[in-house]
């Protein structure tokens, strides 16, 4: 027999019995929930030759015409016009491959180099002369590009991009860029040789002239001159005087179409160009300008790497 107390707590601990709920209506298509679907990434491929001109390789133009022809192949098969190019993709030209991924999309850079007279431009001297690209800062990705060159007894202004499409379209002969030098001259120059100069010679590998000729100063048998001519032929300054049998002792290249060698920048030594420098650049080489993006790019003005 429990106590009336025992009754009350007997009652208080035991669980109630859940009355019932009344059903749901089944839901209608109008208050299902909208299921989520994962979205694919975006398509980041890009086309060959588009990836290649940025490369340096060649033109777009140039690398469509190897398209056409066969001569380059993606996992083994031949590619056609507007083939892109994705991660993981196995490129071959002409059979050779190429690892095409470091020529990922970056941030355009151009260096204004003071060449000095006795470096080459080239990547590697069988000679152990001095190299300008072992003067550069090194990239993460890609390679520096020179665009054109220098031979080793010229000295003075040499662009250097990271952008293979820009140089193409530096040196492309349409683009008609002009380069303009100034070079010491020994031995009597008439006001005949000047304009024979400025009208055209024949040389081994045809018609050439200087687009324009100022006298720049000097005494006695050393005269300095400034020309200017619109084609990178080789050693085409100096072929053009040696023509009329003057001695050409020093040459210099002060200016590369809108760009000028930076006064007080040291043989040597380069100067890199500030976002709205490379807006105009592009704008030169009838290129889209590029959007700037903040960057840890190093100091490099008037400086030169150790």
């Amino acid at each position: 027999m429990k106590t009336p107390k025992q009754q009350r707590k007997q009652k208080t601990t035991q669980s109630p019995t859940p009355k019932p709920r009344p059903a749901k209506p089944a839901p209608t298509e109008a208050s299902k929930p909208v299921q989520k679907v994962a979205t694919q990434p975006t398509d980041s491929s890009e086309r060959i030759q588009k990836v290649l001109a940025r490369g340096g390789i060649a033109s777009r133009r140039e690398i469509e015409r190897w398209i056409s022809e066969g001569r380059i192949k993606v996992n083994g098969e031949i590619v056609t016009q507007g083939v892109k190019l994705k991660t993981g993709d196995y490129l071959q030209i002409n059979d050779r491959v190429v690892h095409w991924e470091k020529f990922a999309e970056q941030v355009t850079r151009v260096l204004l180099y003071h060449k000095a007279t006795g470096e080459v431009v080239t990547r590697n001297d069988p000679e152990n002369r001095p190299v300008i690209f072992k003067n550069l800062p090194k990239l993460e990705t890609a390679r520096w590009i020179a665009v054109g060159r220098l031979d080793i007894n010229t000295s003075g202004l040499l662009l250097v991009t990271n952008n293979g499409e820009l140089a193409n379209r530096l040196m492309h002969p349409s683009t008609e860029v002009e380069r303009e030098y100034a070079v010491r001259i020994l031995g009597n120059v008439t006001d005949a040789t000047l304009e024979k100069l400025k009208t055209g010679v024949e040389l081994e590998d045809g018609k050439a002239k200087f687009d324009e000729i100022h006298f720049a100063g000097g005494e006695g048998a050393n005269k300095w001159y400034n020309v200017i001519v619109s084609e990178g032929r080789n050693r085409l300054v100096r072929r053009l005087w040696e023509s009329q049998t003057l001695t050409v002792s020093r040459l210099i290249r002060v200016r590369y179409g809108p760009i000028v060698l930076p006064e007080g920048l040291r043989t040597s030594r380069c100067y890199e160009l500030t976002d709205k420098e490379l807006d105009l650049l592009f704008e030169y080489a009838g290129m889209e300008k590029e959007k700037h993006v903040v960057s840890n790019k190093p100091e490099l003005k008037n400086q030169r790497r150790r």
